[in-house]
């Protein structure tokens, strides 16, 4: 049995629960997406992802692996050492899920998979089908690839998660328990090494937290200011993988591996806002600046290279070698999260909607049972089919698969739909905020205890008018803040009521006593507009891409003239068109390259061309009628092309 009034009133339904900061979260059980665009998909992962990502993990052997490890049988651990996590991450969608729609399946699974997790657990807490059992390797004996920690992490966020729905159960108490080891081991006085792959840090304050207990929030300080003391070797890695080449406080962009380095900066925030650490937020501040400035892509996917899964230098973004893990996208929405409430600036909410529109809707098929792990900008040949019965490898699949041997992004993807609705709304004592749209309705409560209620009705991204009718009478006034994308920027409209008015950006703000039927609507343009890449990105020069509202589009073989999307080429002074509510047109020419000896000429070759149009359609969309050749950023035809 669970008890939610074990977790402290302010806390619940909360992914992230910051001791201070400019704004407050809005828990996700206090709103509602109904459907469109996010409630399609926020039920597609209910139906059918969560019950995919399970019946994987039981028939690999990663949900027994439990099992084994509570029957002390001595055997081969299925999986990769990380295999752990996965049933982690899944509990935490399963928990978050739980309590956003109290399905009894959902429920009943999470006990039952929780149960067999829990009966593994060693005497003092630790707990790991991995290491420290008969045959196995000893505790904490592969700190840079072992992932124990990182395992042990996630283990938390998905205990956290379920504080925050259900209360305090055994699985709770086991990962409190958890916790409780790795301070006795990793303590002041203790170990002073760092995990691999950081992740427990977060957890460890959303701990904290929870319980009250200040240990938890100390020991994820000590593991972030470790990190950069140089405690991880491997000869055939750099330490600024691993983010031990540098302290978090004295680095001035993200590097290395990219899910690792958001990640950290993730709980790096939650412990600069709790503790006051002006010194840290700031750095935080700054790394996230300069990454979205030089080290982004259009999309929103972080980490360009396929190598270590890292970012690259500045503006090294070529399209064609993207690795843009989607696990990344998931880490930027928990970094820019972070940042959104201790800051307030919409800046961290036009990303969250980037890289959930192109980077974490792209991942599953239309049927949530098959997913990319990396997401390229470009496709030069098409892709082959994966397997259906057989785990694919990550970065080799050029189709969504069903599952990878590293499969980390389904559950990621599964535990950042299901909590979704977090990420909504925020409040201040002025009022409510909105910072991503989504039909439904909100029912909350501001920090003085009065009562918000809204409905929200839209068919965003698809159409760009957001109405928000007030249902409920205020005796006070209040702000009702409405977010403006940077894109939107002076050609966004609203009207209050006393006719439209143009928004230069940011955001819009009305206070009123509002009476019940108040109609706020927010217009944003949603017509195909160009996107020009900065200069200094060596792969886009002499390019042009194409976004409606917040979708990034590119053009698929599938649908062109062209038996290669390569081969098309954008007219100069062409203006993209709308085509239905999502697609758009471009005037354009495909060029007929010949085959020759050599590459390489004295000058530019003009080939056979021929006028045409290149269609567009949203980037996440992509692959899913099959194979297929595919760009976002396509090249411009030269003043000789043109003309030809």
């Amino acid at each position: 049995m669970t008890d939610i009034s074990t977790t402290p009133t302010s806390q619940r339904g909360l992914v992230v629960a910051p001791t201070t900061g400019r704004l407050r979260p809005v828990p996700m059980t206090d709103v509602t997406i109904t459907g469109g665009f996010w409630g399609d998909r926020q039920a597609t992962n209910a139906r059918a992802t969560l019950r995919h990502c399970l019946e994987w993990m039981e028939r690999l052997g990663w949900v027994g692996n439990f099992d084994r490890a509570a029957e002390g049988r001595e055997a081969p651990s299925a999986g990769r050492e990380f295999a752990d996590s996965e049933i982690y991450k899944l509990l935490e969608a399963l928990a978050w899920e739980s309590g956003r729609s109290g399905d009894a399946w959902v429920e009943q699974t999470f006990q039952d998979l929780s149960a067999r997790v829990v009966a593994a657990q060693q005497e003092d807490g630790y707990l790991n089908t991995r290491f420290g059992g008969p045959g196995q390797q000893p505790r904490w004996s592969d700190l840079e690839w072992g992932h124990e920690l990182y395992c042990a992490g996630h283990m938390i966020q998905a205990a956290v998660a379920r504080a925050r729905t259900a209360g305090r159960d055994a699985f709770v108490e086991a990962a409190i328990h958890v916790a409780d080891h790795v301070c006795d081991v990793f303590g002041a006085d203790g170990d002073q090494r760092v995990c691999g792959h950081p992740e427990i840090e977060v957890a460890l304050v959303e701990l904290a937290r929870v319980t009250g207990d200040e240990r938890y929030r100390t020991q994820a300080a000590l593991f972030i200011e470790r990190r950069g003391d140089g405690t991880l070797h491997d000869p055939d890695v750099p330490a600024s993988y691993f983010l031990d080449d540098l302290h978090v406080r004295d680095a001035d962009v993200l590097r290395g591996h990219a899910v690792r380095a958001l990640y950290l900066a993730a709980g790096a925030v939650d412990l600069a806002v709790d503790r006051g650490d002006a010194e840290l937020s700031d750095a935080l501040r700054t790394q996230w600046h300069n990454t979205v400035a030089h080290r982004t892509y259009l999309t929103g996917g972080m980490g360009s290279r396929h190598e270590g899964e890292s970012f690259g230098d500045d503006f090294e973004l070529p399209s064609d070698r993207a690795y843009s893990e989607t696990c990344a996208g998931v880490g930027s929405i928990m970094f820019s999260w972070r940042l959104l409430l201790a800051d307030g600036e919409e800046r961290y909410a036009d990303l969250i909607e980037r890289t959930l529109y192109n980077v974490i809707a792209t991942s599953p098929d239309e049927q949530g049972t098959a997913f990319f792990y990396v997401n390229p900008l470009q496709r030069n040949v098409p892709g082959t089919p994966a397997a259906v019965d057989e785990p694919s490898e990550r970065a080799a699949s050029s189709q969504r698969a069903p599952w990878f041997a590293v499969s980390c992004c389904p559950t990621n993807v599964a535990r950042t739909l299901a909590s979704l609705t977090a990420y909504v709304a925020t409040v201040d004592d002025d009022g409510l905020q909105l910072h991503q749209y989504a039909e439904g309705r909100i029912d909350t409560t501001l920090p003085d205890g009065r009562t918000v209620r809204l409905e929200v009705a839209t068919d965003y991204p698809l159409d760009g008018r957001v109405r928000v009718v007030v249902a409920e009478d205020a005796p006070e006034p209040w702000t009702l803040t409405l977010r403006v994308p940077g894109w939107a920027a002076g050609s966004a409209t609203v009207d209050a009521g006393e006719g439209a008015e143009t928004v230069d950006g940011g955001s819009v703000a009305i206070r009123r006593a509002w009476r019940a039927g108040d109609v706020v609507t927010l217009d944003l343009p949603t017509q195909p507009r160009l996107v020009a890449p900065d200069e200094r990105i060596d792969a886009l020069r002499g390019t042009v891409a194409v976004e409606r509202g917040p979708l990034v589009l590119c053009a698929e073989s599938i649908d062109q003239d062209a038996d290669r999307v390569d081969a098309i080429q954008v007219l100069p002074g062409a203006e993209p068109t709308a085509d239905g509510a999502t697609d758009a047109a471009l005037d354009a020419v495909a060029v007929d390259a010949p085959e020759r000896d050599w590459p390489y000429a004295a000058s530019p070759a003009h080939d056979a061309q021929r006028p045409g149009t290149v269609r567009l359609r949203p980037y996440h969309q992509w692959a899913e009628r099959g194979p297929s050749t595919m760009r976002v950023w396509l090249p411009l035809a030269d003043a000789a092309t043109a003309q030809a």
